[in-house]
């Protein structure tokens, strides 16, 4: 019974918690959720030059370097540069400890599982 009790409780509480957060208040609100901030405060347009653009590539480029494993499976690295291939010959020739040139074109903009260096397109690769 006080098992029963002790889950009631608990699930009124939470019922409410989230109930409370509806309004995306912690305070109880009796104004209606449509009177916000009157329109003649709000732009009506944001100018072109406030929007960032998206980061374009820096063209191409080559690095040189020694090749080295990233902190995540799979990723590996020369210098700050994150490899990036779409070839798996490529690939193969990028063995941890080489050294290597890489041609290709950094991507800053880029989203991985890497969490480190800026990708790197690798579009040729030699080893020394």
């Amino acid at each position: 019974m006080t098992f029963t009790r002790m889950t009631l409780l608990a699930t009124t509480a939470v019922a409410l918690s989230v109930a409370g957060c509806a309004n995306g208040s912690s305070e109880p609100s009796s104004a209606p959720a449509s009177s916000a901030v009157p329109s003649s405060a709000v732009p009506s347009a944001v100018p072109s030059s406030a929007v960032p653009s998206a980061v374009p590539s820096a063209g191409p480029g080559t690095i040189s370097g020694t090749v080295t494993a990233g902190v995540e499976p799979n990723c590996l690295l020369v210098d700050d540069h994150l490899l990036i291939f779409n070839d798996d010959k490529l690939k193969a020739v990028a063995e941890e400890g080489a050294t290597v040139t890489v041609t290709g074109r950094t991507e800053p903009g880029m989203m991985t599982t890497c969490m480190q260096g800026t990708p790197f397109i690798v579009t040729a690769i030699r080893a020394k």
